[in-house]
């Protein structure tokens, strides 16, 4: 994987990572908070599919310059700025889990042909301003802070509690998805300002229809999630037409990431 510094259409630069070959492509969008490195898992996935893997960090991540105000729609062009800047790339699958999937969903609303489908997994809904959204979530400290403003969610502080994770969530995270905790760990200390933004981001308009969507969308949701809770899957799939909705009994907010490889196979196929 190659990292590139690109600069966009209105002027800031996104750190993107891009392994060069094929014309389909798996776009990644990471969680919230990482870096926006490659994730071998994710990496391995794309192989396995004869996929071009690329991702990126969001702005305020990973070297990425800041974007003040930043929707969750304006993902989509700096995801322009970096397929044009790569070249070759005909169609691509987007993927993105927890905080990564409203950006993977605003790719396939807004950038057209070139979108074959989409993979989520973990994704927060839309915010409808409703107590009911925050509800089940076993620490939304945070998000409730940034759906009151900018300066209250600058305010927030809170430790992390690891009780959101499920014996599952740990599990994996000591295991398959390993690389997650040694991604977000550097996040967490580096790149705070990137977490607020996705915040402020996912508690405001999120600068797209979903309805709009044509492309076929998978929606991966475990039932044990206590960071994003089940019923923002389902609330997705209700507003989107082309989606498909996997419930995993007994699956956390990070061990449904292990439901990936057999959902974009089926996904492609």
């Amino acid at each position: 994987m190659t990292r590139h510094e690109i600069r966009t259409r209105d002027g800031h630069t996104v750190v993107a990572y891009d392994e060069g070959g094929g014309a389909t492509a798996l776009f990644w969008h990471h969680g919230s908070p990482h870096t926006g490195a490659p994730l071998p898992p994710v990496v391995a996935l794309a192989h396995e599919h004869g996929l071009r893997h690329i991702t990126y960090a969001r702005p305020a991540y990973g070297g990425s310059t800041p974007q003040p105000g930043r929707t969750v729609a304006d993902a989509a062009a700096d995801v322009t700025a970096i397929l044009e800047a790569f070249g070759g790339i005909e169609s691509v699958v987007f993927a993105g889990a927890s905080g990564g999937g409203p950006h993977a969903l605003a790719c396939a609303a807004l950038l057209g042909e070139r979108v074959r489908a989409t993979l989520v997994a973990a994704s927060p809904a839309p915010f409808d301003g409703t107590p009911e959204w925050f509800a089940g979530m076993h620490s939304p400290g945070a998000l409730r802070a940034a759906s009151r403003g900018p300066a209250a969610r600058a305010a927030f502080t809170e430790d992390f509690d690891p009780e959101v994770f499920t014996t599952r969530d740990r599990d994996v995270l000591q295991s398959t998805w390993s690389a997650l905790v040694t991604d977000a760990t550097e996040a967490s200390e580096s790149y705070n300002n990137g977490l607020i933004a996705d915040h402020l981001a996912f508690t405001t308009d999120w600068g797209f229809d979903p309805t709009t969507i044509t492309t076929p969308v998978t929606i991966l949701q475990g039932t044990d999630d206590r960071m994003i809770p089940a019923h923002h899957a389902e609330r997705l799939a209700t507003l989107l037409p082309t989606a498909t909705l996997h419930l995993h009994a007994d699956e956390g907010h990070v061990s449904i990431l292990d439901a990936l490889p057999e959902a974009l196979a089926t996904l492609l196929a």
